[in-house]
């Protein structure tokens, strides 16, 4: 397959009902992630933050190497593992900052291929030929009671437990993520994506910006713009990918 490279943009936005931002962000020419502290628990910040720290660390080591030599589910699922130990450490340090966790969305690019790494609620969709697909599930008590047939889809969006999250990464002890690779293909675009953006905005106005704004800089801040219209109420964060040649 042709080598390919990425053109990416990604921002976070606090929203209009949150005091503190605890998103975090990270884009590079080979990793894209953006990691949500988890409401209700303390320091979600400090947990983001590690998550994206550990991953940029990892992201600066494999500088030195030819990825498509590497297996990526596995450069992936280490790093998460080296997440793990960030924050039980952290919490060791600082007792103040015990039971803090994240969600974590990510893929690293070699030039041909993606490895996706999942945890939480945050988001990953790739808009492929006109047709919006996610490519991750959430990990949420709704969504496993809509798997289960308790629920409806529609049910779901307004939940009084919509954001109850059945598994993250914990200074407490961190699941296991959901992995996967796939083929990059010239003109797909990636949107990795915190829960507020699709707190404050549809599916499809998160489709019809992605169509329309050719720039992914320009999409970004469409799409925080879309979740503040709907009533910002979380944190937004959201990395734009385009898959163009090398």
């Amino acid at each position: 397959m042709t080598h390919q490279v990425l053109r990416y943009a990604a921002a976070s936005d606090v929203g209009l009902r949150r005091e503190i931002n605890e998103d975090a962000v990270y884009a590079s020419d080979h990793l894209l992630l953006v990691a949500d502290g988890i409401g209700g628990q303390p320091h979600g910040e400090v947990a983001s933050a590690a998550a994206v720290s550990v991953l940029a660390e990892l992201d600066q080591s494999l500088r030195q190497f030819d990825l498509a030599t590497l297996d990526l589910e596995v450069t992936l699922a280490d790093g998460i593992v080296a997440i793990g130990r960030r924050l039980a450490e952290t919490a060791e340090q600082n007792p103040a900052t015990h039971g803090m966790g994240t969600t974590l969305t990510a893929l690293l690019f070699d030039g041909t291929r993606f490895a996706a790494a999942h945890v939480g609620d945050s988001r990953g969709y790739v808009l492929r030929d006109g047709t919006l697909h996610r490519f991750t599930r959430d990990h949420t008590l709704v969504q496993a009671l809509v798997e289960e047939g308790r629920i409806t889809p529609e049910e779901a969006v307004n939940h009084p437990r919509r954001s109850m999250i059945m598994k993250a990464l914990q200074s407490t002890g961190s699941s296991e993520p959901d992995l996967q690779t796939f083929e990059a293909y010239r003109g797909d675009r990636y949107l990795l994506c915190s829960d507020g953006l699709t707190a404050g905005a549809t599916e499809e106005a998160v489709k019809a910006a992605l169509v329309e704004f050719a720039e992914p800089a320009d999409a970004v801040r469409e799409l925080i713009a879309l979740a503040n219209g709907g009533g910002g109420p979380d944190n937004i964060t959201c990395v734009v990918a385009d898959v163009v040649p090398g």
